[in-house]
């Protein structure tokens, strides 16, 4: 994960780039390669070797490339070996990874790799100027020699040393470039005629934007391909990953990315959902009011992600950031991180986690004491205390088959297009932040239905749709790549579904030069295609229509009519609720149980103010002290992850339920239970324990420190405080 900063200088960008670009289609591609190595629940990325202060616990180590991060590297690539080592001496599994559209690659660019400079590979925009992502550090046009360079000296080196999980970060292709030499040369081989610039007309915002696409996954399937065979010929089952920004959050950013379509790749085994506060406090619309909705915005990029790999099989980890790019204070920090890591834990199929970024800035870095004050101080020992039970709950964390409480089975549908139409900004296409997109989703959300996305790409795998009662699609800020998706979607309302399709297909990338227009077909709008294959008249007036055992209600409304105007969704919301087929349920939260834990969020701007009560044996994991409670009350605009000892299986076993540090050597014996904990140094140790009865010896290091009122006779929890050591504190418990 990276912050996205860009600064221009006038350099010419001209190298070729060699493109293959099969795509696979709608539908499910080979299976990924077989893995023997460890598996990893949760890891973190660093560009640091190990040290005390880093010392988190997760179960992997994502070392950041062989020549470290852009932000804190010079480029020269000593030590790689020596941080792998001293990450390995500790326990971790060592993975790897690094940037595929920008790095430390200082080598490449100034020629010392192949005795050419480079610096004319970097993505150029309409003034000629180079994007850069640092110094000496340009987002690239993914040429064929540039992906010979990732290959043979970092692919290679990371193979060598034994590393069999490699993450590929951030395939990004900026929305407002496309003007280098390399990429007019790709525009003539893919298209079959000269380019033409972006700026000019949505067919050529469309076109070019649709190429950069192509061009990141092939950079992907042939760093992935290579990375697999080579592993192969080490005798090495190597897995890959791509590490990328939600759909949604690439789509408000203007980048291009290949999204979607990477996880039919039979070389990718999974991605990274990099979801956090910096991503998820873009603005938005809803009932007439532009605001941060942070836990909202976070709910639906996870969503994307995990409809995206869910079809497929793939492996996801959900990232979380404890901080953000953004120059904040600590108290923002914590509330955003609480707002993004309640949204992830609202998906109980995805159990695998990043547990944060860079740990050397979020343990390290000064940041305000206050958004009023210019004094910076390292993290707070209460917050870093937080961050760790929070840390140490995702170690904890199952797979559930539990549904978050609401109304199930309504779905929006993406693509990854949704890329393709925000810049520039056309006549005609007006979008303010994204509303067609939230115009879908944010009304539903807020009246407490958890809403899921599906991905056109996807839906050839027959999962993407398995759940679904109430599929929504609209063309207005998005457009189907090919005709196949058309075909899953009528045959999916012949058999009994309900399609709503919301728009007035009148924006100008309707007309763009593409499938539904040319070689043989010649509809007005892609809509069209799509019910003349359910026998809907093209051009549909607003009504209903019926379709074998299905139906099909159109709303000649484009979806940001819903958000953008005070009660703009009320009609869209009924409509809604009138076709679902049984009762929905109106509510102002969310909630979900995954095994002892207990998830929810109340929502602001909602069908009501009431807050939500929930009741059981809690421990509060959201508060650094764990207090313990019988009930707990949320307000809107409030989440919590609790356990409820109620739901803990085998009570009569001792053991951690939350802690500030993972522990280790547990032992058990009929009166006795002991363990090891290890938690960064310089930080504070706060855990409850469930034992059988009431202790009669704690110590902690060799101390004897009981203390009649930590006990908790309600939960059978004790709890402990002490600071925190990575080589390990003994904890006893006598009874």
């Amino acid at each position: 994960m990276s912050m996205k900063t860009e600064s221009t200088s006038i350099l010419r960008a001209g190298a070729a780039v060699a493109l293959a670009f099969g795509i696979a289609g709608c539908g499910p591609g080979q299976e990924a390669t077989s893995y023997e190595g460890p598996e990893v629940k949760t890891t973190f990325q660093t560009s640091q070797g190990w040290r005390p202060t880093l010392d988190i616990r997760a179960d992997g180590v994502m070392v950041y490339s062989v020549t470290g991060n852009p932000p804190d590297s010079d480029g020269a690539g000593d030590g790689f070996e020596d941080k792998v080592k001293s990450w390995r001496d500790r326990g971790y599994v060592v993975q790897y990874m690094t940037g595929i559209a920008w790095g430390s690659y200082q080598d490449y660019f100034t020629g010392k790799w192949d005795g050419r400079r480079h610096m004319d590979e970097g993505q150029v925009d309409a003034q000629g100027d180079t994007i850069w992502h640092g110094p000496l550090v340009p987002y690239i046009v993914p040429t064929e020699n540039y992906l010979r360079y990732i290959k043979e000296e970092h692919v290679r080196r990371v193979i060598d040393n034994g590393i069999t999980e490699l993450f590929f970060e951030e395939p990004e292709f900026w929305a407002k470039s496309g003007y280098s030499d390399a990429f007019k040369a790709e525009w003539k081989k893919f298209y079959g005629f000269d380019w033409r610039p972006q700026h000019e007309t949505p067919e050529n915002t469309y076109l070019s934007n649709k190429l950069k696409y192509r061009m990141y996954y092939r950079a992907i399937d042939e760093v992935c391909t290579y990375a697999k065979e080579y592993g192969r010929s080490k005798g090495l089952d190597v897995r890959c990953y791509v590490a990328t920004h939600s759909l949604l959050n690439y789509s408000q950013w203007q980048i291009v990315s290949p999204e979607a379509s990477l996880a039919s790749l039979p070389c990718v085994d999974g991605y990274i959902a990099q979801v956090w506060t910096g991503t998820s406090r873009q603005r938005n619309f809803y009932n007439g009011v532009e605001k941060e909705r942070t836990f909202e915005t976070a709910y639906l990029e996870y969503g994307c992600m995990e409809s995206m790999t869910a079809p497929t099989g793939r492996k996801m980890y959900c990232l979380t950031d404890p901080i953000e790019d953004g120059d904040k204070d600590w108290l923002d920090y914590k509330l955003n991180y609480q707002r993004t890591f309640t949204a992830k834990l609202l998906y109980p199929g995805v159990a695998n986690y990043e547990v944060m970024p860079w740990p050397e800035r979020i343990y390290e870095g000064l940041y305000r004491v206050s958004l009023d004050s210019d004094e910076r101080t390292t993290i707070p020992r209460h917050y870093s205390t937080q961050v760790q039970l929070m840390t140490n709950a995702l170690n904890r964390m199952p797979l559930s088959d539990n549904k978050v409480s609401g109304t199930q089975g309504i779905t929006v549908l993406m693509a990854n297009s949704l890329m393709f139409q925000g810049f520039p900004e056309h006549q005609g296409c007006e979008d303010p932040r994204m509303s067609n997109f939230y115009g879908q989703t944010l009304p539903l959300i807020k009246a407490g239905i958890p809403v899921r996305t599906a991905h056109l790409e996807n839906l050839g795998f027959k999962e993407s749709l398995a759940q679904t009662r109430v599929l929504i699609l609209s063309y207005s800020n998005m457009k189907p790549m090919e005709a196949k998706p058309h075909k899953y979607i009528a045959d999916w309302v012949k058999k009994g579904g309900i399609l709503v399709y919301t728009g007035r297909d009148d924006d100008p990338f309707q007309t763009v030069c593409e499938w539904w227009n040319r070689k043989g077909n010649s509809f007005a709008a892609p809509s069209d295609h799509l019910f003349k294959l359910m026998g809907i008249p093209e051009g549909a007036a607003e009504g209903t229509y019926a379709y074998g055992k299905g139906t099909v209600c159109v709303l000649r409304h484009d979806p940001r009519e819903y958000v953008l105007t005070e009660g703009g969704a009320d009609e869209y919301v009924d409509k809604i609720a009138e076709l679902y087929p049984g009762t929905v349920e109106f509510k102002n939260h969310f909630y979900l149980e995954r095994g002892m834990f207990d998830i929810a969020a109340v929502l602001d701007e909602s069908v009501s103010g009431e807050p939500l009560r929930i009741e059981g044996r809690l421990i509060d994991v959201y508060d650094n002290t764990l207090p313990v409670c019988s009930v707990k009350e949320l307000s809107p605009g409030q989440q919590c992850l609790l356990i409820d000892v109620n739901r803990v299986e085998d009570p009569s076993v001792p053991r951690v339920l939350a802690a500030a540090a993972r522990e280790y050597d547990e032992k058990v014996t009929d009166n006795s239970y002991s363990f090891v904990c290890k938690s960064p140094v310089r930080t504070t140790n706060v855990a409850r324990i469930l034992l059988p009865v009431r202790p009669r010896s704690v110590k902690i290091a060799g101390e004897e420190v009981f203390d009649e009122s930590e006990w908790d006779e309600f939960t059978h929890t004790y709890r402990i405080t002490h600071e925190n050591n990575p080589d390990g504190v003994t904890v006893e418990f006598e009874w």
